[in-house]
Formats: structure tokens, sequence, C-alpha cells
């Protein structure tokens, strides 16, 4: 354990942020099965995965990736 204040601050706002990481990253995967069964849940796990890539939590190269995979199958159905 961290001895200085700051330090400290530190550990607990890493902690936080990784609580909400993880939540994030849950929920894009739950939106991700959705989407694979019904076409309508689509825009919902594009949405996440827009909002996560803006914050940093999932890689805009990952996102654009899984995004054009995602219309691609939407056009050959």
């Amino acid at each position: 354990m961290a001895n200085i204040k700051s330090s400290k601050k530190d550990m607990r706002r890493i902690a936080s942020r990784t609580e909400r990481n993880k939540a994030v990253r849950s929920k894009i995967k739950t939106l991700a099965k959705s989407a694979a069964k019904d076409a309508k849940n689509a825009p919902a796990y594009v949405s996440a995965l827009d909002k996560a890539a803006k914050s940093g939590i999932v890689h805009q190269n990952k996102v654009a990736r899984v995004k054009s995979k995602l219309a691609k199958a939407a056009a050959k159905k």
C-alpha cells in the first residue's frame, strides 16, 4: 500500500475507474450477444461501442473492425 497521500488517492481513483471499465466491457459483451441473435439490437451495440471508444475503454480500431463486420453481415442478409 502506498504511503504518500497523492498515491493513496491515485489508488482509489484507479479502483473506481477499473470498476466502471469492467461494467462497460460487460455491457458491450451482453449487447454483442443480443445483436448476434437479433439485428434490431445492433444500433444499441454500435452506440455502446462508440461511447466506449470515445472514453478509451475500447480501442478505436477494434470498434471500426466490429462495425465493419456488422455491416457486412447486415448486407449479406
